[in-house]
């Protein structure tokens, strides 16, 4: 007898209602009188997280938030699954450990979508940040915002070997080409992380998943953006003009990044106080600058995939967790408190529609030399052109660990791009319908 295709609605509503059964604690269980009391996890560092909350609890009377030190990420996930199978000590807020599709269809989140719509009416958050925390049209998650992306460049390298500055991928490639005869890699691609071919099929206006008709999923991973996308990294492999340094030994990383071998980084603004501290020798020669765009590119654009604060399902008080949650992403009192007195940084409000008043803090003083001042202009302008067509779909966990394994094999040439799309493409649908979810169109 064959088992029954279950929908995507209706595998998460089994899932959620089941769960519900055995829910319990969220908080600190009857609070009689007093505030309600939110117990909330996070794995980042106590000393950047706790200061947030003590401004929170100064100034509530009818919630307290009660913070709870996670060891690491891995370990968070894990506590979160076994407090909502067991329904007992469920926290009502946790940092994002997964992606929001994902950790519903395991019924680990509420839905808040109702309680969080006021705080989207009243324009709280901006656009692109919102869709970290959606399936479909409802809400699993209170949004935490995007880091925008831009690129750094070691300009006096670039200078040294007269290389124009590049705005487009192909002129990376160039630049790249020019490069390479001086002993120097124009960019890194670790074996162990995807995240240059996630980012440029984003920045292409792609995604590897969508939502079909309510209840079914339709998966493309060879889509033209896609295609796009694996040609820029091909020619970067087949040129040999990438270096392959880990990511997993960072000190020897920033070693290599800090001889002037490798001369151009995709990055962020939360990495930017690391490299400030960590590099020696060459403190002062690199340069912001825009993201590279596709050579077709019709406007500029930034991939702006965000993350959610998570409402665990069991949660006794989610329309407390989500206050606090969207209170912690978009007031400028908590903002303020999340300064980081080690590099003056304060954490990226990536959820709010004007960062502007923290862009200078976010600027290390020394990393980029005479063109710090430049720095300004090139996030806002990331954060202006964000965009987020990414959606990612219910298996994503375990796709994104055959992504890894195909990724290392293309970076080694043992595949090209392009076959690993195909095989991420069997890959992902094979498994979709072995979880009996639906596939339409693949």
């Amino acid at each position: 007898m064959q088992p029954a295709r279950i929908t995507l609605a209706s595998a998460a509503a089994v899932t959620l209602s089941l769960l519900a059964t055995a829910c319990g604690g969220g908080a600190e269980g009857d609070q009689g009188d007093g505030p309600v009391v939110i117990e909330m996890w996070s794995w980042n560092e106590e000393r950047l997280v706790q200061p947030v909350v003590d401004k929170f609890n100064a100034t509530h009377d009818d919630i307290q938030v009660r913070l709870v030190k996670q060891v690491d990420l891995p370990g968070t996930a894990a506590n979160l699954r076994n407090a909502v199978a067991s329904g007992e000590d469920v926290p009502c807020l946790v940092q994002n450990v997964g992606e929001v599709p994902a950790l519903t269809s395991e019924g680990l989140l509420s839905d808040v979508t109702d309680t969080l719509q006021p705080y989207l009416d009243d324009g709280l958050f901006n656009e692109a940040a919102m869709r970290g925390g959606k399936v479909g049209d409802r809400y699993y998650g209170v949004p935490s915002g995007f880091n925008p992306s831009f690129m750094m460049i070691n300009r006096a390298v670039y200078d040294e070997h007269g290389v124009e500055v590049p705005t487009t991928w192909d002129e990376l490639i160039a630049a790249g080409e020019e490069l390479r005869p001086h002993g120097v890699y124009v960019m890194n691609l670790a074996g162990e992380d995807p995240s240059t071919l996630v980012n440029l099929v984003q920045q292409a206006g792609g995604s590897w998943y969508e939502i079909e008709g309510g209840d079914s999923w339709r998966v493309d991973f060879l889509s033209e953006e896609s295609r796009k996308a694996a040609d820029i990294v091909q020619q970067l492999i087949d040129k040999d003009l990438v270096a392959h340094q880990t990511y997993m030994d960072r000190p020897a990383l920033i070693e290599y990044f800090d001889t002037g071998r490798m001369v151009s980084l995709p990055t962020q603004t939360w990495q930017l106080a690391n490299y400030e501290i960590d590099f020696q020798n060459t403190i002062g020669d690199w340069q912001p600058i825009d993201l590279p765009q596709f050579s077709d590119a019709e406007e500029f654009v930034t991939p702006a995939h965000g993350g959610a604060e998570l409402v665990p399902e069991g949660c006794e008080h989610v329309e407390e967790a989500v206050e606090v949650a969207v209170w912690k992403a978009t007031n400028e009192e908590a903002i303020n408190a999340t300064l980081d007195p080690k590099t003056g940084a304060y954490a990226w409000p990536g959820a709010v529609p004007d960062p502007s008043p923290w862009i200078d803090s976010a600027v290390p003083e020394r990393l980029f030399g005479e063109h710090r001042d430049e720095a300004r202009d090139v996030i806002t302008k990331s954060v202006e052109a964000g965009r987020d067509p990414w959606v990612v779909g219910p298996n994503y966990t375990g796709v994104f660990t055959e992504l890894q394994d195909q990724w290392a094999k293309a970076v080694n040439g043992e595949i090209t791009m392009v076959e690993l799309l195909e095989r991420m493409q069997d890959f992902t649908v094979e498994d979709l319908r072995s979880k009996n979810i639906n596939v339409v169109g693949s």
